[in-house]
């Protein structure tokens, strides 16, 4: 997957824009911004569409731990509770490189990054899934966390949500993938 630098007007959804600009200002002079100086109270309003996964390094390509996801992810994987799961073993085959190849890039430049996919309902019904992956580092350096926010839209109106993520007849038609080379805001 080829990833283009992007500028940040390019996140059409306000609330992964807003995300951007909050994971910005968390940088506080770091590379990373840390986990832990996040108030994670004013992320409330967003969290139906945010994951939390707990990047496990093992020497290879990282492996994504689910320590929270809010109740629009859990309708999109069809589960109810995912925390605790690895998100590398949900992910059905058709998708699961080209997702992972999203967070890897995340994991590896320590930028957030941007895709937007083209998926399918059960019923046929287009959808545009766009994913936005925020970087975190416990030491304001290694990323060991993301928080990724989702948004689904389709251009038909409604569409069956219900999983969604976990029917697709065949891979994501992958749209725009890209990175943001971010200085923390004044």
């Amino acid at each position: 997957m080829q990833f283009s630098a992007a500028r940040p007007d390019i996140i059409r959804a306000i609330n992964q824009r807003w995300l951007l600009q909050f994971w910005q200002r968390q940088l506080g002079g770091q590379r990373l911004p840390r986990w832990q100086s996040v108030d994670t109270e004013s992320l409330k309003s967003v969290s139906a569409n945010l994951s939390l996964l707990d990047v496990m390094d093992g020497g290879g390509p990282a492996r994504l731990l689910i320590r929270f996801h809010g109740s629009t992810i859990a309708q999109v994987y069809g589960a109810t509770d995912c925390r605790g799961k690895c998100l590398n073993d949900m992910l059905t085959s058709g998708c699961r490189s080209q997702a992972l190849a999203a967070y890897q890039q995340a994991v590896d430049t320590g930028n957030p990054v941007y895709t937007i996919l083209d998926i399918s309902d059960r019923k046929g019904r287009p959808v545009e899934y766009e994913r936005l992956l925020l970087p975190f580092a416990g030491d304001g350096k290694t990323v060991d966390r993301i928080l990724a926010s989702f948004e689904f839209i389709s251009p038909d109106g409604a569409f069956e949500i219900n999983g969604l993520l976990l029917h697709q007849p065949k891979p994501p038609a992958l749209r725009l993938a890209a990175t943001f080379a971010l200085e923390p805001s004044a």
